[in-house]
């Protein structure tokens, strides 16, 4: 985290990007040092929130694209954990994305959202309302 802490905003769109991918990586503990360090909530919370928004439409698309082989190997995400995510799926449908913010479970409702094909346009808006509402917090919380 410290080389990214200390790119400032450039290292929060990288961090924050990566984190909503598959990389099993937090940008709660980023979002918040740069917050606290550059004191403008309104550039972290803008470029927080288009990073992170951006690796779920990447990890959503991935899903899109995949197959079940491709995604056991390469992400080692199983058959089984996107079939349990395939009943909330059914349940739930596109509303699932406001919770791709989750740590690491969001990461794989965007992917399954993906693969299970959700509606892309509500999808993509309800990833971007998820994860604005997730930097919100913390930049009402801190400042």
């Amino acid at each position: 985290m410290g080389g990214l802490q200390q790119l400032g905003l450039l290292g929060l769109f990288i961090g924050t990007f990566l984190a909503a991918t598959v990389i099993p990586f937090s940008s709660d503990a980023l979002y918040v040092a740069i917050l606290l360090a550059t004191k403008n909530p309104v550039a972290c919370l803008v470029v927080g929130t288009l990073g992170n928004w951006l690796g779920s439409i990447t990890t959503y698309w991935l899903g899109r694209v995949a197959k079940w082989e491709w995604l056991e190997k390469t992400f080692k995400v199983r058959q089984e954990t996107l079939e349990k995510q395939k009943v909330k799926i059914d349940k739930y449908g596109v509303w699932l994305a406001l919770l791709s913010w989750i740590p690491i479970a969001g990461d794989v409702i965007a992917l399954a959202l993906g693969f299970y094909k959700s509606p892309a346009l509500w999808t993509i808006l309800l990833l971007l309302a998820g994860k604005f509402g997730r930097f919100l917090v913390w930049t009402l919380l801190l400042v």
